[in-house]
Parts: C-alpha cells; structure tokens; sequence
C-alpha cells in the first residue's frame, strides 16, 4: 500500500510522544489518510484544540509502562484547557481552596466529578453527600495533610500508574460535531489498540461515555480486559462502584 503524504505540523507534534510510539503513532496515521486522504490536509489549515501541536501529549507514556487505557470523548472547547491529555484541564493548576475543591475544577465538571469519586471511594466523602457543607472540612484536611495539591501532581499519579490518558477525537473544533472527528480518528486509535493488545500483558481499557463505549465493537478491542462507565460530567459518576474500585485502590490523592 503505498505511503499517503502527512501534514508536517502533524508530524511535527509526533515529536511530544515518547520515541516507542513513533513507528506505531506514524501508522496510525497513514490509516486515517488511507481513510480519508483529505481530513488531515483539512484540519492543519483549520482552527482546532488542542494548540502549541499538543495533539499527541498523551503520548508521552511510554509505551512498555501502560497499563491501563483510559478513553474520553474529546479535548476540552477552550484553548486554555485542552492539553492533549484526557480531562486534564490546562486551566486547573491548584485542586483545593479554603471551602472546598478550587474554582478552576468546580468549573471543569469532569474534573470536579472525578475528584468527588475519589474522596467518596476514599472514605472521605459519603456518596449522599458531596455538596458545599461536607467539601469544607474534606479541603482543610486536604491542603495540610499529604494530599496532592495541584492537578500535574493527579495527573504523576495517573501516569506513575500505567495511564495513557487518550480521547476518542484526538482534536476539537467548534463548528464540528465531537462524533465526527473522533470518526476520523478512529483507524488511528484502532491501530495504537492493535499495537496494545499485542503487548504480553494488555492493558485494561477504561471507557468514559458514549463515544468512546464505540470502541468495544472493534476487533482490536476483544483481547483487552475492559471496564466502561458514563462519562465523568454526569454526576452519576460520583456513585459508580467499578470507577470507585478501579481508581479508589491507587489512592490517587496522596502525594508521592
């Protein structure tokens, strides 16, 4: 099959990825140019997130320390908080202020709702009550006690831990629906699955919504160990017992 020409800005940005995941993020993308020989071309001319050629950040995992695939829907709508990293919002720097969880991450929904899922699977919160009153003493004890305190000190953990932290669509852009670049990204992410199911001990994908449940229907999938949930700005997720079980046992809020 003969080589599709790739945008330089987007090779370019392969060069924030570790140097394991060159050969298998390369291929990747000659199969969305195979896919859809225009959709690259278009996008480099086009206003897109994440900025500063970002779009493979997630990437900087080595590809022998993943352990687990966590898969969101896309990146953040704002320039300041797209990172290239699944939910890491780029605006978040400290999590805790004197009432309860920061301004920044009661604004990032996803983020607020995941940290709430962590203190409830810590035993800090009661899942009944997650609101301003029971936050207060929660963050006090927090900003004193050994606690992470900013989101790059959650997002260590997150990758001491084995987490590539990806989105289904690699990009967002406001006049185009989230489906459908993560439909064009999917020969992508089929490819860097495929090249993870052939690991000696697969990593467990983790699914966050709707979009990115789609990926279980895909061949490249079916040997990987799987755990899907609705996506983090739906408050249910504060409840889900698999995310409290999956992430409560990292304890991912004590500084390392």
């Amino acid at each position: 099959m003969p080589l599709h020409p790739i945008p330089a800005p987007i090779l370019d940005a392969l060069g924030l990825a570790d140097p394991s995941w060159r050969p298998i993020l390369e291929a990747g993308l000659q199969a969305v140019a195979a896919a859809d020989p225009a959709y690259l071309p278009a996008l480099v001319v086009d206003d897109y997130l994440p900025t500063r050629g970002r779009i493979f950040a997630a990437f900087a995992q080595p590809l022998d320390k993943v352990r687990h695939v966590l898969v969101g829907e896309g990146p953040y709508p704002r320039a300041e908080s797209a990172t290239g990293v699944c939910f890491m919002d780029g605006a978040v720097n400290e999590l805790w202020n004197e009432t309860g969880l920061s301004k920044p991450v009661n604004r990032a929904t996803s983020l607020r709702n995941f940290m709430k899922m962590l203190l409830v699977a810590s035993g800090q919160l009661q899942v009944e009550d997650t609101g301003g009153s029971a936050m207060a003493p929660v963050a006090s004890a927090a900003r004193s006690n050994g606690s992470i305190q900013t989101l790059a000190q959650l997002q260590d953990n997150l990758t001491r831990e084995g987490f590539l932290l990806l989105n289904a669509a690699l990009v967002f852009r406001k006049h185009v629906a989230p489906a459908i670049d993560a439909r064009a990204w999917l020969p992508f992410l089929q490819t860097v699955l495929a090249a993870l199911a052939r690991r000696p001990q697969p990593p467990t994908l983790v699914l966050w919504g709707k979009i990115a449940e789609q990926l279980r229907k895909l061949p490249e999938t079916a040997g990987l160990p799987q755990i899907v949930s609705e996506h983090p700005y739906n408050l249910s997720f504060i409840r889900n017992r698999e995310m409290q079980e999956l992430f409560g046992r990292m304890e991912l809020l004590q500084l390392r």
